[in-house]
């Protein structure tokens, strides 16, 4: 019998290498190398395998890119327009769509819920290789779903879940979850990174072929990413990361990677007694403010995919009982709020090295993006001080090392919420202040964070 061959390939990058070693040269991780069998051509299939180890039929006609067809592809409709709206619009048919998040984020929660209402119309298979059909069953009827038309199916064998979506010709195909599928080819337990990596790229393949949407649920590991080998990210269409901790009702779903949609793209939900619910307007949950102003806390207007929300940032200084003060973030990058108190103290004549900053963003939303900058140094200044800001008052953009305040993004648009909630002033880098500022409000621009501090 001719021997197994089998590689070892990095849970974290998806590089393989021949044998094992303690590192990984591509992504330099310690410990991230596991043995996967490499599944050989069966003899006499009739396939054509090359250099690059591709099997398949090598008659197809090249396609010059000016006759491709550029007609739009027609979108599913999820029932959930915050969904559609990470999604790009909807759910593109042949696509793959990987939903992960932390257990009880609602994942399988938010797939039943739009199962139930779209098999009213369309035809769905709901393949659960975790829980039973019962307690499935259970779930819809607390959460008050319509359960015809639903197509159900408890299993975990890749090969017979193909077998039925043949017969049953789906539109749209749910896996909960792809760490419990397994291939009877391959001989390692469900949940390891070559049981993920096959069982992904056979189901993907079914779906490209046969024009089915497919939904797979995944799970993630303790430091939030994406549990199984990485290269699971690179065959999918799409990958959506639902957030939200065990004390709090919001959920907030992000879009991380969308071939068909903007990427970085929110949408909030409230986690009720009858499921999920779509929050339309997140930063009315985000400004839920006391009457009477407390000092450093401020709110600012950042930017998620294709829509402004207004957040608050909270700011804490206070005099640090250690030689080395603490620098502690929720919400927003470390090293940029280190970095952004060093402007401070050069630019703005503020001394914070030795006081312990402890900086929040309210509602559990991490800002990725620059433009929270300006609002976070004036809150930490307000804490400084112990004076409240104006309760009206809102701030973005961005500071520059050399202490300029740079223009962001959209910045007629953040203007522009801000006043539809009500604010009356707000402190704009001088490129983003609009000709002419909404009715009832001042527009205060500013050049440098100087401008800034004298403009409160």
């Amino acid at each position: 019998m001719a021997k197994a061959k089998s590689a070892f390939v990095c849970t974290e990058c998806g590089a393989e290498y021949r044998k094992w070693q303690g590192q990984c040269t591509s992504c330099q991780e310690w410990n991230t190398l596991t043995e996967v069998k490499l599944a050989s051509a069966r003899p006499g299939s009739g396939t054509t395998t090359g250099r690059t180890g591709y099997a398949g039929d090598l008659s197809r006609d090249v396609v010059d890119l000016s006759n491709v067809d550029l007609s739009e592809v027609p979108r599913l409709s999820s029932t959930f327009a915050e969904f559609d709206r990470v999604l790009g619009g909807g759910l593109v048919p042949g696509s793959a769509v990987l939903l992960g998040g932390n257990p009880g984020a609602g994942k399988s929660t938010l797939l039943l819920q739009t199962a139930c209402k779209l098999a009213q119309q369309r035809r769905i298979l709901y393949v659960t290789g975790e829980e039973s059909l019962s307690q499935v069953a259970m779930r819809a009827h607390r959460l008050q779903l319509p359960t015809n038309g639903l197509k159900m199916l408890a299993e975990t064998s890749v090969e017979t879940i193909l077998a039925v979506a043949e017969r049953e010709k789906p539109e749209i195909l749910v896996i909960d979850s792809i760490q419990t599928m397994h291939l009877e080819d391959i001989s390692s337990a469900p949940g390891g990174v070559a049981q993920v990596r096959e069982s992904a790229a056979a189901l993907t393949r079914f779906a490209k072929q046969t024009n089915t949407v497919l939904l797979l649920v995944g799970h993630v590991t303790k430091d939030g990413t994406l549990a199984g080998p990485k290269v699971l990210e690179h065959m999918i269409d799409a990958s959506l990361l639902l957030e939200g901790g065990a004390d709090s009702r919001f959920r907030t779903l992000r879009g991380q990677k969308n071939r068909f949609g903007a990427v970085n793209e929110l949408g909030v939900f409230a986690m009720l007694e009858q499921g999920l619910k779509e929050v339309k307007n997140p930063s009315a949950i985000f400004l839920s403010r006391q009457e009477e102003q407390a000092p450093g806390s401020l709110v600012m207007v950042v930017w998620e995919g294709t829509r402004p929300i207004l957040v608050e940032v909270q700011a804490l200084v206070d005099e640090s009982a250690l030689g080395n003060p603490r620098r502690v973030a929720v919400g927003v990058d470390q090293n940029r709020l280190a970095m952004l108190l060093a402007v401070l103290n050069r630019h703005g004549g503020l001394f914070t090295g030795d006081q312990d900053v402890f900086l929040n963003v309210v509602g559990g939303v991490k800002v990725l993006e620059t433009s929270a900058d300006l609002a976070v140094l004036l809150a930490v200044v307000s804490s400084l001080q112990n004076r409240a800001l104006p309760k009206e008052l809102v701030v973005f953009g961005e500071v520059g090392l050399s202490g300029e305040i740079r223009p962001v993004p959209s910045g007629q648009e953040r203007i522009a919420e801000a006043a539809k909630h009500g604010f009356l002033r707000a402190i704009v880098p001088r490129a983003n202040a609009p000709k002419q500022a909404p009715k009832g409000m001042e527009v205060i621009p500013v050049d440098k964070l100087s401008d800034a501090l004298e403009a409160l």
